[in-house]
């Protein structure tokens, strides 16, 4: 009988579960809403209420190890998450906390941005790839990394962290106590932020819908020029950070996913018109830009591979 995996993908905006079958095959996936503002003990509650869903599956009592991707940071010594959009969570024993639930599964934390890595690397865009820099662009923005072939988190599980590389030295503060990070121009945050600033208003008010990245992206397709120029602005900062970590890390390749890649060619038209500027020294040149292959469930799919690559 074949062996299977679970994973859980946790954001500030959404969490979610699968049960993960060979060459990252989803066979059950549930998910449910982030309950950011609420205590850490909330949170944590609707993580068991996803693992729970899992769990009625059949195909549970088959599975042999836990994958966590998390918005970080994250410390993986300690087992322990602060994600800065999830203010409830500081210094949060997840590790302990998801292993009571899973009985005596073995239990593998990554951070968001190198579960997506290891997703994309193992049966996405960056198959195949000796080198490459994956970005999660959502609610956050996160990132990780692969080094000549191997997915590499760094001693602590934050190394390619982007979305807290500050690319703006007079920029508005981050919650992370830093300012002019990367996360606070180019996440979905951040782009409808800019865009209500500057002035849009989204076309269609539907009872409910919240003016996100995704309502500016409506406008933008409709040619909106402010909802264009927020998109724009994500971009840059977006290639900034990407010509950045190119030039140190001397890789040529860049996997975009999140809910912000959703928006296709509205963020990948101008990011790769702007790294023309950033990526200037002949070295650094041409990054290759590619959309995630692996969608919302690359972070799944990553997390599942972890725990293969920790056996």
């Amino acid at each position: 009988m074949t062996e299977l995996l679970a994973a859980l993908d946790i954001g500030g905006t959404k969490i979610a579960g699968a049960l993960v079958g060979p060459g990252g095959t989803l066979l059950h996936r549930v998910q449910r809403l982030t309950p950011a503002r609420e205590s850490g003990e909330w949170v944590l509650l609707t993580i068991s209420q996803v693992i729970a869903a899992l769990a009625a599956d059949p195909l549970w009592k088959r599975v042999r190890a836990v994958g966590i991707g998390c918005a970080g940071p994250v410390d993986l010594a300690r087992g322990s998450v602060s994600p800065v959009n999830i203010p409830g969570w500081r210094d949060f024993p997840l590790l302990d906390r998801v292993r009571a639930l899973v009985e005596d599964r073995p239990v593998v934390l990554a951070g968001d941005g190198v579960a997506m890595a290891a997703g994309e690397h193992w049966c996405g865009a960056a198959r195949g790839a000796a080198d490459a820099l994956c970005l999660v662009v959502s609610t956050g923005v996160g990132a990780g990394l692969v080094l000549n072939g191997t997915v590499r988190p760094g001693p602590s599980g934050n190394a390619g962290h982007l979305g807290h590389l500050s690319v703006d030295l007079d920029g508005e503060p981050c919650p992370c106590g830093s300012r002019g990070c990367l996360e606070t121009l180019a996440s979905g945050t951040a782009i409808a932020r800019h865009a209500l600033r500057s002035g849009w208003r989204p076309a269609q008010r539907a009872a409910g819908t919240e003016a996100g990245a995704a309502a500016v992206a409506a406008d933008a397709r409709r040619g909106d020029p402010l909802a264009l120029a927020a998109f724009d602005r994500a971009a840059q900062a977006l290639a900034a950070g990407i010509a950045a970590t190119a030039t140190l890390l001397d890789l040529r390749l860049a996997v975009i996913g999140g809910g912000v890649a959703q928006a296709g060619d509205l963020l990948l038209t101008p990011l790769r018109h702007h790294l023309e500027t950033y990526a200037a020294l002949p070295f650094a040149r041409p990054i290759d830009v590619r959309r995630t292959a692996l969608g919302s469930d690359a972070g799944l799919i990553g997390a599942a591979a972890l725990t293969m690559a920790s056996r």
